[in-house]
């Protein structure tokens, strides 16, 4: 191969493939497969936990970002957590029945994002999918096929909640998330719907790490028959011939999961057109839709964008939205690729092309990128990078109904990862004319093109967002501006469930699940038995101090509370969490003091003396000292040189049982 080298007035070097390849883009002789949408995912782990509390100008600006067509990422799919009262990764999203005597349609935030998404966009695709179940479905076996109808109803229950109480329309539903899944359940999943007059909405099975369920499918006619799409998680852009041989739509429903930075755009550029090209899948979901979740827990950052600071409002809109934009502003849900080798294949020299049409052939796009292996790593990269490392020129050949086209729009981004050269984000270019059904560009290295007939593409603004600050101290909260059942707004669960209750003209804050979740975090359901547990504020925290309220319950109660300060983590190790923990039980008047959540560090036992109903709580750090309070009285002093060094506040209760809190209080500490 012949090499040019072209010398800019810059003394960097670019290089350049010296001989043009022509790409034939041709309609006639049949279709690909059929295009199903570009989506987000909201939930394995409450990720969007904190993007409910924002202001409501910032709050419906992150929204358009997000789904108005036309305007930001104008996702296609919507994709949420069924929850379970489970730990999912970020924090545990509250079931909507808690146990099996229990429905309420009003608990989490994933019912309120559905609807704002809907209004935006009325066509964008619904789609539900539990990481965890409450216990009752079978906690002892960690098992929801034990009785396939009892978890069936549980989740038809879900689908039809959404219609009753919020007129929404569920378009898809999973099996279990990246869990094992049983064929049984699958059909009388199916069967239950069917049987609730819910015809419509589709299964995508099994929602896991590979293909596995192809072979079920293609020796099992009955399963064929109820699984609509076959899904699968993070697949690296390739599938098996056995989920070809299947016939059915392939998808990449879990993808991405990447730092939201350059980096993160390129991985997601990459995905969106080689999951098609190398694998044939026709819809690619990303892990999350929004990082709205504190800085500190897992995954930070690991969103389309990012929204985790409600009481400033701040929020950036990150390089994958605009990434997105340039297949979802110019496709829908029901276009389809070209072929293979016609529209559809890898760049000679690195990189990828798919070209997608409407079926009536008014419409068609073009998406080219051309990222480099260096800057586009995901977490579970493509098994086939095709990488690029050098400009090249594309000649275009326009052949079959797309021949008659004359002009294309034009719209670029290029991704520089050098924080000295600004990026080029999402923008329109003069448009592109077609000479004797033929384009000719020159493409360089980590860009993403489009081309297209559609004109109504826009990179939509708003006013810059307010600056970033600190969570706010003091900080009070007394629960009585939420709607009942809400949960609170910066109050992180990571384990069991909490929501708001009302009595006696009182509102206050209750932990709700009284038996052992089935648990989705891999290898961690024996350390997670039995405690509830949220997290709170800036992980940078050092001397501060956390009071609240507290009332144990007369029935299903559990025995003790806890405050936490200085606490490392949250998420799926939980479990493995240390900090400060000043547990009290105020039936046996004592409290423990434990450098972890587990207990296993205990720094000193003592007594106390508790009032029937309320008593206040509090704990205050300073320094290497830890200070215990009951009802304003000092009852816990003591040091400990290997103290944790910062962390969030924390409360939660000592094994799940119902357990009352009120006007919660975090201040900075005072000098003792």
């Amino acid at each position: 191969m012949k090499w040019l080298l072209v010398l800019p007035i810059l003394t960097e070097v670019t290089v350049y493939y010296s001989e043009a390849v022509t790409y034939v883009f041709r309609d006639t002789g049949g279709l690909g497969g059929r295009f199903d949408g570009i989506g987000g995912l909201s939930g394995g782990g409450a990720t969007s936990k904190l993007l409910a509390n924002y202001p409501e100008e910032q709050r419906n600006q992150i929204l358009d970002f997000l789904f108005k067509p036309n305007f930001g990422a104008s996702l296609q799919i919507l994709k949420v957590e069924i929850g379970g009262d489970a730990q999912s990764t970020d924090g545990t999203e509250a079931s909507h029945m808690h146990n099996s005597w229990d429905e309420n349609y009003q608990r989490g935030y994933e019912w309120w994002l559905m609807v704002e998404a809907k209004k935006r966009n009325p066509d964008i695709k619904l789609y539900g999918l539990p990481w965890g179940f409450p216990g009752w479905i079978a906690a002892a076996p960690q098992d929801p096929y034990v009785d396939p109808q009892q978890t069936a109803t549980y989740i038809v229950k879900w689908v039809q909640g959404a219609k009753m109480h919020y007129n929404l329309t569920i378009d898809f539903l999973g099996i279990w998330n990246e869990k094992p899944y049983n064929d049984t359940y699958i059909k009388t999943l199916r069967k239950t719907l069917d049987t609730n007059n819910l015809s419509n909405v589709k299964i995508v099975a099994a929602d896991d790490n590979g293909w596995a369920i192809a072979e079920d499918v293609v020796n099992d006619s009955d399963l064929a028959a109820v699984v609509d799409y076959i899904g699968s998680h993070y697949p690296g852009t390739v599938t098996t011939p056995k989920a070809l041989q299947t016939g059915k739509q392939l998808w990449s429903s879990e993808d991405y999961s990447t730092f939201n930075n350059e980096t993160g755009g390129g991985c997601w550029a990459r995905l969106l057109n080689q999951n098609y090209v190398n694998g044939g899948m026709t819809s690619t979901i990303s892990w999350n839709l929004i990082a709205s979740y504190y800085e500190g827990l897992p995954w930070y950052r690991a969103g389309l964008m990012t929204a985790a600071e409600p009481w400033s409002g701040n929020y950036a809109v990150d390089s994958p939205i605009w990434v997105t934009a340039h297949t979802t502003q110019f496709t829908d849900i029901g276009w389809y690729y070209l072929r293979h080798d016609y529209g559809v294949g890898h760049l000679e020299h690195g990189g990828s092309y798919v070209s997608l049409i409407t079926l009536d052939k008014k419409e068609f796009t073009i998406i080219i990128e051309t990222m480099s292996h260096d800057h586009s790593v995901c977490v579970r990269p493509p098994l086939k990078p095709y990488n690029v490392s050098a400009s090249q020129t594309v000649t275009i050949q326009l052949e079959g109904s797309v021949e008659a086209i004359t002009e294309f729009e034009v719209w670029y981004t290029k991704l520089s990862f050098d924080p000295e050269v600004k990026d080029v984000i999402f923008q329109k270019r003069q448009p592109l004319k077609v000479t004797n059904s033929q384009v000719t560009l020159s493409v360089g290295v980590d860009e993403v093109w489009t081309l297209t007939t559609v004109k109504t593409g826009n990179k939509g603004s708003y006013p810059r967002p307010p600056q970033p600050k600190a969570f706010p101290l003091p900080y009070q909260d007394d629960f009585e501006g939420y709607e009942v059942s809400m949960e609170p707004h910066n109050l992180a669960q990571q384990l069991g469930s909490f929501e708001v209750v009302a009595e006696d003209n009182n509102k206050f804050l209750r932990q709700m699940v009284l038996t052992q979740p089935l648990m989705w975090c891999h290898n961690s359901a024996e350390h997670m038995l039995n405690k509830s547990f949220n997290v709170i504020g800036d992980y940078s925290w050092e001397n501060v101090s956390i009071q609240v309220d507290v009332r144990l319950s007369p029935v299903n109660d559990t025995k003790g509370v806890f405050l936490g300060a200085r606490v490392n983590q949250g998420g799926c190790v939980s479990y493995d969490t240390t900090g400060v923990f000043f547990f009290v039980f105020p039936d046996d008047n004592f409290y423990i003091l434990s450098q972890d959540l587990m207990r296993s560090q205990v720094v000193s036992t003592g007594p106390i003396n508790c009032r029937k109903g309320w008593n206040t709580f509090e704990l205050r750090l300073w320094g290497t000292g830890m200070f215990g309070f009951v009802n304003g009285q000092e009852v816990m002093a003591a040091r400990a040189p290997s103290l944790s060094s910062s962390g969030f506040l924390a409360l939660g209760t000592d094994t799940y049982g119902l357990a009352d809190f009120d006007n919660l209080l975090l201040k900075k500490s005072q000098i003792l």
